[in-house]
């Protein structure tokens, strides 16, 4: 058998008049994250961290924000788009790992959501997706409350 691991980073600030989407879930919250489109920095990570592991790129490559086409799209769109390039390839994701780093809002009431929406998208078992939330403990621009950040590693397994 083939495996591949990717990781995948996403940062946006907070943005007045925007809704927050992490995961795929809208979260209640006062801003939401500035971006060209909704702006989900879980489902950006994953898709960077899939498009690595297979080896294409970068979802800047493949969906770029100069794009009309992609202004305000979902990210779930997105994430099935990067998981059939991966499928076209012969992969496919044997497990999700994420954390999302977030001084505010408090995230722990919607990790399970996010999770049963990601493993939705992907085709995969719950078992195989994990999400993880952490402040920065008052440091930086996300402990000042300025905007969200999010690592993402997957692995890929070669049918």
């Amino acid at each position: 058998m083939n495996f591949r691991t990717g990781i995948g980073y996403d940062v946006h600030q907070f943005a007045r008049g925007r809704k927050l989407v992490l995961g795929g879930m809208e979260i209640p919250y006062r801003y939401g994250l500035a971006a060209h489109s909704d702006g989900d920095v879980v489902l950006h990570a994953i898709c960077d961290a899939i498009l690595g592991a297979a080896g294409q790129g970068d979802i800047g490559e493949h969906f770029p924000n100069a794009d009309v086409q992609y202004k305000n799209i979902s990210s779930s769109v997105l994430l099935k788009r990067v998981n059939q390039l991966a499928n076209d390839d012969g992969y496919k994701v044997t497990n999700v790992d994420v954390v999302i780093l977030a001084q505010e809002p408090q995230l722990s009431e919607y990790k399970s959501k996010m999770k049963f929406h990601i493993a939705y998208e992907l085709a995969i078992d719950e078992s195989q997706v994990n999400i993880k939330a952490a402040t920065n403990e008052g440091l930086g621009f996300i402990g000042k409350k300025q905007g969200i950040a999010c690592y993402a590693t997957v692995l890929l397994k070669k049918d």
